[in-house]
C-alpha cells in the first residue's frame, strides 16, 4: 500500500497536472507548524515534546483555536484547491463556450436514448459548461464527502496510538512527571492529520481541474444530485492536437459524461456502495508503531541519502511523508473494500465506453480515433488512478477496465439493452466474473419455470 496522501502520480515528467507552485504548499506548511508550536507552548508543553518516537514536524500541528470540528477541513481544500487551479490559469466561460457544450450535450442525450434504458439524469441544467474553477466549486462537496472518512480513519488511529501510549507511560508513572494534558495533545493531532491531508487532498483535485473534461470524468459520484457537465477548456485542449473537428471531440466527452451522469442519478444505491467502501477503509485504519518507525527510519535515510530531506523544510518533510513514512497496516477487511471499488470503478468505466460507442454508432466518423486516445491517456494518467493511487493504494489497472468493457459488450450480445442496464440494480460483478459474462447472467437470471426449485 502507498503512503497516506493526496498528490497526483507524478510519475510522467510532462504531466500537465503537476502543480507549479510547490513553495506555497511549503509555506502553508510552515505557517502550520508555527501555529502549532504556538498552541503547544499556550498548553504548557514543549514542542519538542515526543512520546511516541514521531519527528517534531508530525506532532506539530493544530486548528486556529487548537480543537478540531471537522476530520478534514472544508475551508483548507478549497483554498489549497482553487491555489492550484489559478496556477493552472481557468479561462472564463463565454457565450460561445455555453453554445457549444449545450449543443453538444443535447445530441449526446439524444443519441443516449437509444443505447441505454436509462433516461436522462435531469433536464439539460443552464450551468453544463464549466471552467476549472467552476468544476472545482462543483465537484468539492463530493470530494469532502468521499475523503473525509479516511482523514477520520486515520486521525482517530493516530489518537488511539496515543492515547494507549499515554496509558502505558501512567503505568510506568512517567505521565504525572511530564504534566502532559492528553486529551489536548490528542485533539491536536487530529486537528494536524485533518488539516495535512485537507491541504492535499486540495493539492490533488487543483491538480486534476487541468484534466478533466467533465463533472464525471474521474468515474465519482461527486454531484448531487448527478447531472452532465463539461469543462470547455480542457475539452479544447484535449482535442487541439488531434486532427478531428472540435464538434466530434465535444460531442465524445458529451456522451460519456452524460452516460456516467444516468447511471449514477438511477442508481443511487450505486453512490452508497462507492462511498461505504471508501468508509469502511477508513474504519479500518489501525497503526503499527514499530512497522511505521521503521519505514520512518528507512524514508528518511533514503531521502538525506538523495538530498532530498531537510529537517528544517516543511516541503522536504512532506515529500518524506508520501514516500511512506505514516503507512497504516492494511486489513482483510481493507484489502477487500480496496477491491470492491477497484472493480466498481471499472464497470464505470467501461460500461460508460460501451454505452458511448454504441450511441455513436457511425455517426462520429473519428469515433476509434477517439476511443483509442481516450484508451491510451488512461493508460498513462488515469484520473482515479492518480487520486487513488495515492490516497489509498488503490490501482485502477487499465486492463480491469478492458475486461469490464467486454463483459457490457458480451452481455448485451446475450441479452440486450434494458437486461444489461437492469443488472446495475443487482448484484455486481466480481473481478472474476468478468471473464465469465454468460456463467454470471445465468446465476442472476431468475428462471421461468421454479418447479424444480
Amino acid at each position: 500500500m502507498s503512503a497516506m496522501g493526496f498528490t497526483p502520480d507524478d510519475s510522467d515528467e510532462n504531466n500537465p497536472n503537476e502543480p507549479e507552485n510547490s513553495a506555497d504548499f511549503a509555506g502553508m506548511m510552515k505557517d502550520m507548524q508555527e501555529k502549532i508550536a504556538e498552541q503547544f507552548q499556550n498548553l504548557g508543553v514543549s514542542a519538542d515534546f515526543n512520546p511516541l518516537g514521531f519527528i517534531n514536524q508530525f506532532t506539530q500541528g493544530a486548528s486556529g483555536d487548537g480543537a478540531t470540528t471537522e476530520a478534514l477541513p472544508k475551508n483548507v481544500v478549497a483554498d489549497t484547491a482553487k491555489k492550484f487551479v489559478q496556477a493552472h490559469g481557468s479561462s472564463p466561460i463565454g457565450a460561445n463556450d455555453v453554445a457549444q457544450i449545450q449543443e453538444a450535450l443535447s445530441i449526446a442525450e439524444l443519441w443516449l436514448d437509444d443505447a441505454t434504458f436509462f433516461s436522462p439524469a435531469t433536464a439539460l441544467p443552464t450551468n453544463s459548461a464549466l471552467s476549472r474553477i467552476d468544476w472545482v466549486n462543483a465537484t468539492l462537496p463530493g470530494w469532502q464527502s468521499m475523503v473525509e472518512p479516511l482523514a477520520g480513519g486515520f486521525a482517530g488511529a493516530i489518537s488511539e496510538l496515543l492515547d494507549n501510549a499515554m496509558e502505558a507511560q501512567v503505568g510506568e508513572g512517567e505521565a504525572g512527571a511530564l504534566n502532559i494534558p492528553v486529551g489536548a495533545i490528542a485533539g491536536l493531532l487530529r486537528s494536524f492529520i485533518g488539516s495535512l491531508m485537507a491541504t492535499q487532498l486540495g493539492q490533488s483535485v487543483g491538480g486534476l481541474s487541468a484534466g478533466m473534461t467533465g463533472a464525471h470524468d474521474v468515474g465519482l459520484p461527486l454531484l448531487e444530485p448527478a447531472y452532465p457537465a463539461l469543462v470547455a477548456q480542457n475539452i479544447n485542449e484535449w482535442g487541439k492536437d488531434l486532427d478531428i473537428p472540435m464538434e466530434e471531440v465535444r460531442i465524445f466527452h458529451a456522451l460519456r459524461e452524460a452516460a456516467i451522469a444516468r447511471l449514477f442519478a438511477h442508481n443511487p444505491w450505486l453512490v452508497s456502495y462507492i462511498r461505504s467502501a471508501v468508509t469502511e477503509y477508513g474504519k479500518g485504519i489501525r497503526i503499527d508503531i514499530e512497522a511505521i518507525q521503521r519505514q520512518a527510519q528507512d524514508a528518511f535515510e533514503s531521502a538525506q541519502e538523495n538530498g532530498e530531506f531537510d529537517p528544517t523544510n516543511p516541503e522536504s518533510f512532506s515529500l518524506a511523508l508520501n514516500k511512506g513514512i505514516f503507512t497504516p497496516e492494511e486489513t482483510p477487511a481493507q484489502k477487500s473494500a480496496l477491491t470492491k471499488l477497484e472493480t466498481a470503478l471499472a464497470l464505470i468505466d467501461g460500461w460508460a465506453d460501451e454505452v458511448s460507442a454504441n450511441a455513436a454508432g457511425n455517426r462520429l466518423p473519428h469515433i476509434g480515433a477517439l476511443s483509442e486516445t481516450l484508451r491510451r491517456r488512461r493508460a498513462t494518467s488515469a484520473p482515479a488512478q492518480q487520486l487513488f493511487s495515492s490516497l489509498i493504494g488503490l490501482e485502477v489497472s487499465p486492463r480491469l477496465t478492458r475486461e469490464a468493457k467486454t463483459f457490457w459488450n458480451k452481455v448485451l450480445e446475450l441479452t440486450d439493452i434494458e437486461s444489461r442496464d437492469r443488472m446495475w440494480g443487482g448484484f455486481l460483478p466480481t473481478a472474476e466474473d468478468l471473464s465469465t459474462p454468460e456463467i454470471f447472467i445465468a446465476s442472476t437470471t431468475i428462471p421461468d419455470d421454479l418447479s424444480n426449485l
